[in-house]
Parts: C-alpha cells; sequence; structure tokens
C-alpha cells in the first residue's frame, strides 16, 4: 500500500489491526503524494493508494491504473505550527511575523499537499515571499517533520497527526492555522490494483474502527465515509 507521509503512524495502527482481523499481510510504502502517484503511472506494484490530496486518486481513477468507482475519503487533515521548544509558538501564530527564527521547514508545496497548504498560509499572511531565505523544504511531510524535530529548523508547518498520539499530549508549542486560510486537505484512496485484499482493505478504512483511529490522531473524518469530489 502507498501511503502518504502524513499519514505514517495511523497507517501502522491500522494495517495491525486489519491483519490482525483478516490475515491478510499489508507491506506500506511511505512518501510523497507526488512521489508515489508518479511511481505508480510508472508501474509500481501497490494495490491501494492513500493519498493526501483527491487530485492524484482522481486522475488515476479518470486515467488508470485506478480502479473506478473505488476512490474514497478516508481523512481530512489539518496544518500545525510547530516547535519542539515549549513557549516558541504562540497561541495566535505571532512567531511566523516576528521573525526570532532561522529556518522554517515545509514540504514541497509542488509535490505534497501540506506543503501546498503550508504556502497558502504564509501567503494569506503575506508572509510568502518575505520568508523565502528561512524556508527550508522536505520533500515530503515526513522530512520537513524531521526537520524540525533534530533542531535543523526552530519550527515548521507540519501535519497535525504528527505531533499528535491517541491519548498523549503534544509536547512542544503550535499553533493550528484556521482552516478557512487553506484550502481543505481531502485525503482519498483509491483502489489500484483489483484485487480482493485490497478491497477488504478499503472496506477496512471506511469502517468505524480505523476512522476512530484516523480521528485519534488529529484527522476529521467525513460524515459519509464514501463521499467523493
Amino acid at each position: 500500500m502507498a501511503v502518504a507521509a502524513n499519514f505514517m503512524e495511523p497507517a501502522r495502527a491500522i494495517a495491525r489491526q486489519f491483519e490482525q482481523q483478516t490475515g491478510c499481510k499489508v507491506v506500506l510504502s511511505f512518501g510523497s503524494t507526488g512521489q508515489l502517484y508518479a511511481q505508480i503511472k510508472n508501474g509500481a506494484p501497490y494495490a491501494v493508494f492513500l493519498a493526501a490530496d483527491s487530485a492524484r486518486p482522481e486522475l488515476l481513477e479518470r486515467d488508470g491504473p485506478g480502479v473506478a468507482g473505488t476512490r474514497v475519503t478516508y481523512a481530512v487533515g489539518k496544518l500545525v505550527l510547530w516547535s519542539p521548544r515549549a513557549g516558541f509558538v504562540d497561541a495566535n501564530g505571532q512567531v511566523l511575523a516576528g521573525g526570532g527564527f532561522s529556518h522554517l521547514a515545509i514540504a514541497n508545496p509542488d509535490l505534497a499537499p501540506y506543503g501546498a497548504a503550508a504556502r497558502e498560509v504564509l501567503m494569506h499572511l503575506g508572509l510568502w515571499e518575505r520568508l523565502q531565505d528561512r524556508i527550508v523544504r522536505g520533500e515530503n511531510i515526513g522530512q520537513a517533520f524531521q526537520y524540525v524535530r533534530t533542531g535543523n529548523a526552530e519550527l515548521g508547518l507540519v501535519a497535525l497527526s504528527q505531533i499528535q498520539r491517541p491519548g498523549e499530549p503534544a509536547d512542544g508549542s503550535q499553533w493550528l492555522p484556521p482552516q478557512s486560510m487553506y484550502t481543505p486537505i481531502d485525503q482519498q484512496a483509491v483502489l489500484v490494483k483489483d484485487e480482493p485484499a485490497g478491497r477488504k482493505l478499503l472496506e477496512f478504512l471506511r469502517g468505524e474502527q480505523a476512522r476512530a483511529i484516523i480521528r485519534s490522531y488529529g484527522y476529521d473524518t467525513p460524515t459519509q465515509p464514501d463521499a467523493r469530489k
């Protein structure tokens, strides 16, 4: 299964539950949505694609090799401005305009939906051009997160799911940009190879057990599990 980097931990939790209940083995491969899409178009042998957007699954369903009628919104992602340092990020994100930092990590806006959302937030705040010399880009949101986690960047616009764990308080400091500042991150899945195990996995992803796991990592889930764009 090809999985967008922001969904790494919930995908692992969902795969464990699926394997326990079905006996089907799930092999996970993580990367940016753009990279995984390119791999699938070039024949990579994935059965299911869990993207961080709706555009690539829609293209795969329309042009192949996505299986028609299988595209589903499984999560709605949230962007967060985060630093591992307590008190560094204020409640309104004013640290971005204050300039008391050297590096801000984001995912590549051309490859990763969370990077595109980060660019939208910075443009909304009038800071995109001003911060160009401080922005460091990861090729996916996982790499952007690691830049912050390891101290190579003081703060980053990353996925909320990367700092939220079920039943645990998030460390450091954070600000959640209002979702009016960026296009909703509708994360969709699509069946790439029409086989029973893949269909079972998509069906499991739509079930309440998987949806509860998804919400526990800070995502929203659609009211109708099979709502599409």
